[in-house]
């Protein structure tokens, strides 16, 4: 009887292993209803004042998210121009639960206005959304938008930022002269350094070597407490930090004026860095014209006004010679805001 049942169930077993092979199982998902966003109400409008700046902003609250199995479900709330389609999203929090936790005040949510670009004393129409997110190999789901209407006070602008010490200047974090700063509040950094001879760096978080980055494969990826990071040349660099995705670049920058002010758009007249003004700087004539700023004789960095307001963008307008004559220009690179001088001897 037992020799029976195994030649039994030996022949099943070659029935089975002669079938096609079984079907690798996967995890069904049941992705339900996106957030909603409860509160604030649709249509809300808030006036930030000053003397509330240490106040918290609002509590934002939304409905669940659910994906069809028990993970936990990270919530990223957003903000962006109204009628932008979240081109540019800023992130306001990152959340673990369906509430914010009233960390951001006044005083921050104000610096982010200011940041991205929206007038103080103007009401700005924004959109508001919540990203859940469960897994990099799952979709996100994402609520529908609310509009509110928030108007920012003036104020000093106080970018976050990070500490670059190195042998340049003492491997000093607490020198707030050599930093790189976050202009829409996102976590990515941007700043220019002058190295007065081939050096090494870091960077740090705060004024102290508490939380610090280098990069120990010298593959453009931070590694916290990593190695020294070595610039391999003197010169003004362009340094580039993300602590999202934790990657820097940096980039050596020889700087020049170009445009038919100064004759010619294609070949650069160039500056020189002063190193006690901290500024780059020429002495030279002009004609009627137009003018920019570019780095190393190509177009790939180079800074114009959009605004005619001294202030510098990447890419932006050129900037007018009304008038013919001698003139001394500087360009600053080196305060959060890049700005430029320029003065008819």
């Amino acid at each position: 009887m037992f020799k029976k049942l195994f030649i039994t169930g030996v022949a099943a077993l070659s029935l089975l292993t002669a079938c096609e092979p079984l079907a690798e199982l996967t995890p069904v998902l049941q992705v339900g209803p996106a957030p909603a966003i409860s509160s604030p109400a649709d249509g809300s409008a808030f006036v930030l004042e000053e003397a509330n700046a240490d106040q918290s902003f609002a509590t934002f609250t939304w409905s669940e998210a659910t994906f069809g199995f028990d993970a936990a479900v990270k919530y990223t709330l957003q903000m962006a121009a109204a009628g932008t389609d979240f081109a540019s999203p800023v992130d306001l929090g990152v959340y673990q639960t369906v509430t914010s936790d009233d960390a951001m005040t006044v005083g921050e949510m104000n610096g982010k206005l200011l940041a991205n670009g929206f007038a103080d004393g103007v009401p700005s129409s924004l959109e508001l959304r919540v990203v859940a997110e469960v897994s990099p190999e799952v979709d996100p789901v994402i609520s529908a938008p609310i509009t509110i209407s928030v108007t920012p006070y003036k104020s000093t602008i106080v970018y976050p930022q990070l500490g670059v010490p190195g042998a340049y200047q003492g491997w000093n974090p607490g020198d707030s002269t050599t930093a790189v700063y976050s202009r829409r509040n996102d976590n990515t950094f941007e700043g220019y350094a002058f190295f007065e001879t081939a050096t090494m760096f870091k960077y740090t978080q705060g004024p102290s070597w508490d939380t610090n980055w280098g990069d120990d494969g010298a593959d453009g990826t931070l590694d916290p407490g990593g190695a020294d990071i070595s610039s391999g040349d003197a010169g003004v660099f362009r340094l580039n930090v993300d602590l999202n995705s934790l990657t820097h670049t940096f980039v050596k920058t020889d700087w020049g004026l170009v445009g038919d002010a100064t004759g010619s758009w294609d070949v650069d007249q160039n500056m020189t860095y002063d190193a006690a003004s901290r500024l780059l700087t020429i002495t030279l004539d002009l004609v009627v014209g137009e003018i920019k700023f570019r780095a190393n004789d190509a177009w790939d960095i180079n800074l114009g006004d959009d605004d005619g307001n001294l202030s510098m963008e990447y890419g932006g307008a050129n900037i007018p010679i009304a008038e013919a004559g001698n003139y001394t220009i500087t360009l600053d690179l080196f305060s959060p805001d890049y700005a430029y001088t320029i003065t008819k001897n």
